[in-house]
Formats: structure tokens, C-alpha cells, sequence
């Protein structure tokens, strides 16, 4: 076992089972730091999300109509819950890691008996759940004004749990890059915000010029709030199916980075 590994990869012989305990632990230590929190964490995002729900209804009425005769606050109400979600499980597993960077406790951490797939399974478990809490609460105050219904509850469990995992894994990288908070503000309005709200949360890509269009489909977070969309009120801009390949292939690529940043030690060394 080479000595500047950060992340144990145990192979003594009978100790290469998953460490399932402190998976758990970990796991659990995540959950616990935002619940003790959670009207910043959960209902702090609801309210936000609420509030523009809100202007929007007050701005354009519930009668004004977007696509395919749904109701603008229908149409919109999806994209709201979903982009709510996805900051929050990306705001999860960044400030977490970089939290820990900065305190000088990140040893605490990175010490116990974990490998490096054990401690991201864990950091993104916790990611998850926090976006699924979010997503849970948001979707409670928005029925005060939208009748919210479940098209296909299938996609539904498929497009909330693999958005909140591409961000959390997203958030994971950025934790470990980060060497302080300015750096995670950075990637967050440069990159997660502009994203999230030119991903056609507001809007159907279809009304766009062609030059546009191209440029929405090649925006993850595009097939995110589409396939959530979809799965609520069964309209979609898009090949829901080619999202939810696109989107699978999009952790699948984060996961494996992320695994090979904690096991090389990058930004991770004292």
C-alpha cells in the first residue's frame, strides 16, 4: 500500500469486504450536518423556490399558456423542484469536504479504514438525500398553488436520484480541488447557476433559435429538469430516453474521477 495514499485501500487478506459500518457512519455524519440545520438546508431552498413560484404567478397570471396548452405555473413548477434539488446536493458534498479542508480536520476524515469508493459512496449517499429532502419539501409548498401530479413515478425515482448524483459528485470534485471558499463561489456562479437557469427551467428550448437549441442539448442540466419535467406532467423538449443515457454516462464518468481524486491524494495533502 503506497504511503502517500490518502484514502485507505485496505488488502490485508479477509479485510477487502465493503466497510459497511463506516460507510455508514460516514453517511450518517453527512445527513446529520444538514438536518441540524435543516431550516437553512431543507426549508430555506422551499421558501426560495416558493417565492418564484410566486412572482411568476403574480407577473403572468395562471392563465398564461407555454407549450402543448399546459399552464405556464404547471410547466414551470417541475424545473423549479428539480434546480432546488441539484444546488442543494451540490452545495451538500462541497462545502462538506471543503469545510473540513479549511477547519484543519480533514484528517479526521480521510484516517479511518475507508477506500476511496467506500468514502465517495458515502459523501454522494449523503448528497442525494439532501436534494431528496429539498425535493420533498418544495414539492409540498408548491402544491398550495400548483396541483402537482405524477406522470410516471418511474422516472420520476430515475431523474431525481441520478440529477442529485451528478451534482453531488460534481460538488465532491469541487470540494476536493478547492482549497477555499472563494473557489467553490466561483465554480457555483460561473458554472452551476448559469447552467441551471439556461437549462429551460423558465422556458421551452423549442421556442429558441436553431443556434441555441444545439447549444441547450449540449447543457447536462438541460436533460435533468427535462426528464423531471416529464415525469410529472409527460411533456418533454427532448428524447427522454437519450437524457437518461446521457445522464447515467454523465455520474458514471464524475463517480470514476472522483474516485481516482481521493485515491491519488490530490489537493488532499497537508
Amino acid at each position: 500500500m503506497q504511503k502517500n495514499k490518502f484514502i485507505s485501500e485496505r488488502s490485508v487478506k479477509g479485510f477487502n469486504s465493503v466497510n459497511w459500518i463506516g460507510v455508514y457512519t460516514l453517511f450518517k455524519r453527512e445527513v446529520n450536518r444538514f438536518l441540524k440545520i435543516y431550516l437553512q438546508t431543507i426549508l430555506g431552498p422551499a421558501l426560495t423556490t416558493l417565492l418564484f413560484l410566486i412572482i411568476f404567478a403574480l407577473a403572468l397570471g395562471r392563465s398564461s399558456k407555454l407549450v402543448e396548452d399546459i399552464p405556464f405555473l404547471e410547466f414551470l413548477a417541475p424545473g423549479l423542484i428539480v434546480m432546488a434539488m441539484i444546488q442543494n446536493a451540490f452545495g451538500n458534498t462541497s462545502s462538506s469536504l471543503l469545510s473540513a479542508k479549511v477547519a484543519g480536520n480533514i484528517t479526521d476524515l480521510l484516517l479511518p479504514p475507508l477506500t476511496s469508493v467506500e468514502f465517495a459512496s458515502a459523501f454522494l449517499a449523503g448528497a442525494i438525500c439532501r436534494g431528496l429532502f429539498v425535493g420533498i419539501s418544495v414539492s409540498l409548498l408548491v402544491l398550495i398553488f400548483v396541483p402537482l401530479k405524477i406522470y410516471n413515478p418511474f422516472v420520476l425515482i430515475y431523474f431525481s436520484i441520478l440529477s442529485c448524483s451528478f451534482m453531488g459528485l460534481l460538488g465532491l470534485i469541487t470540494g476536493i480541488w478547492s482549497s477555499k471558499f472563494e473557489h467553490v463561489a466561483a465554480i457555483t456562479n460561473f458554472i452551476v447557476t448559469p447552467l441551471s437557469l439556461l437549462s429551460g427551467t423558465f422556458y421551452s428550448i423549442k421556442i429558441l433559435p436553431d443556434n441555441f437549441y444545439f447549444i441547450s442539448q449540449l447543457n447536462p442540466f438541460f436533460y435533468m429538469i427535462d426528464g423531471f419535467r416529464f415525469s410529472m406532467i409527460g411533456y418533454s423538449d427532448s428524447n427522454i430516453y437519450l437524457g437518461a443515457i446521457i445522464l447515467l454516462v454523465l455520474n458514471i464518468f464524475l463517480y470514476v474521477a472522483s474516485i481516482i481524486m481521493l485515491k491519488t491524494g490530490f489537493k488532499l495533502k497537508a
